[in-house]
């Protein structure tokens, strides 16, 4: 539990980090005053006053704000109601804009970092009876190169690349002996019969080894972007899929994100 939290709090306070300091230099870099900068809400802990700004840490981990002088008084100088209508919509959109690209450099910075990847030839198991699978022609013991340009190196990534693409049809190359390769058009499904997947398949992985993958920041960063854009993806086809199967999803409120949170931390860093 105490990993649970402590994690937790960390990723919040990241998460609130990187929104406040985008309206504090957003503000500062266009002459708004700013009083304070905090992190948590009062009671405060301690401050450091540098310049014009105090900067606090407070108890209440749960928030942060930057008090900007003259929100709504523009006789106050360097107040922000005095600035022009533009710099008042940037200043106080800047930190969901500092959210929006934290996600983009943190996956960049993920594909930088050396970490430990499962790689292996995926090999199909079982074709469901009906399946999109079994209409383009895929067979048990068929081995999975690519789906559209994408390899498949893993599981994991056959997967993904499948429910990326819920409703929208892909090419799956495929290895059917050492010398012959085919293609398969097919559509995954949205709504599968009970106890099929999207595609209608199970598949196993052939000698599996981990290797230890990193990229240059000029494949990291193209990369980081991609991923956030699958990932939003991901979880727009996931709650369309509930009103499709018409099956509600189990809801999670702040306590069981901090427990997930703890068990994926104790998987370590990378994870």
């Amino acid at each position: 539990m105490l990993i649970a939290i402590l994690s937790f709090l960390a990723i919040l306070a990241l998460l609130i980090l990187a929104h406040e300091l985008g309206h504090l230099i957003t503000a500062k870099s266009l002459g708004v005053k700013v009083e304070e900068f905090g992190l948590g809400y009062p009671p405060r802990l301690f401050a450091v006053k540098r310049g014009e700004t105090t900067y606090s840490v407070n108890l209440v981990p749960l928030g942060g704000f930057t008090k900007m002088a003259g929100e709504e008084d523009p006789k106050i100088p360097g107040s922000l109601a005095s600035k022009s209508t533009g710099t008042r919509v940037l200043v106080l959109s800047a930190g969901s804009i500092m959210n929006a690209l934290l996600p983009i450099l943190l996956f960049s910075m993920a594909f930088m970092i050396p970490h430990d990847m499962v790689v292996g030839q995926v090999q199909v198991e079982e074709v469901a009876s009906g399946s999109p699978a079994e209409g383009a022609g895929i067979e048990s013991g068929d081995i999975i190169l690519k789906i559209d340009p994408h390899p498949v190196q893993n599981i994991c990534v056959l997967q993904r690349y499948i429910y990326l693409n819920l409703g929208s049809e892909i090419t799956i190359q495929l290895q059917k002996d050492e010398s012959i390769q085919e293609t398969a058009q097919l559509t995954p499904r949205w709504n599968p019969p009970q106890g099929q997947r999207a595609i209608g398949i199970t598949a196993s992985m052939l000698d599996p080894s981990i290797i230890s993958q990193s990229y240059p920041f000029w494949e990291a960063i193209p990369l980081g972007m991609r991923t956030c854009v699958e990932t939003l993806v991901l979880f727009k086809n996931e709650i369309e899929s509930w009103f499709v199967r018409g099956a509600l999803p189990q809801l999670a409120g702040p306590v069981g994100i901090a427990q997930m949170t703890g068990e994926v931390a104790k998987a370590g860093l990378s994870p």
